[in-house]
């Protein structure tokens, strides 16, 4: 994993404890920065394509990546979207943010 870290010159490799049937901690990858995930890591896997189930669920980040930037998430219908597309990716579990009252009725600094 540390091997990933080098290669992409970004991110962090984490232990992170697990809280299901498996005795061992598990250690992940993270990449948070908006610049690195558009400029390293969606370039890198784009050239380089999954081959596997998981390669509609890259094509559905790397575009809320892409939309991130162009700052659709700073609006309200924005973060729907992203919501919306975020459901349709891993086990296709509903968005907590469609799901929560309190984000629907609070109003934006941005609709105002």
């Amino acid at each position: 994993m540390h091997l990933l870290e080098q290669f992409f010159g970004c991110g962090r490799v984490g232990r992170h404890d697990r809280h299901d049937n498996h005795r061992e901690a598990m250690y992940r990858f993270t990449v948070r920065r908006l610049a690195d995930l558009s400029g390293r890591i969606i370039p890198f896997f784009e050239a380089n394509p999954l081959i596997t189930a998981k390669r509609g669920d890259f094509d559905s980040f790397a575009a809320v990546v892409r939309m991130m930037e162009q700052g659709v998430h700073l609006e309200v219908g924005g973060l729907v979207r992203i919501a919306e597309i975020a459901e349709t990716m891993n086990r296709h579990q509903p968005s907590r943010f469609l799901e929560s009252s309190e984000a629907i009725r609070q109003p934006s600094q941005f609709d105002i």
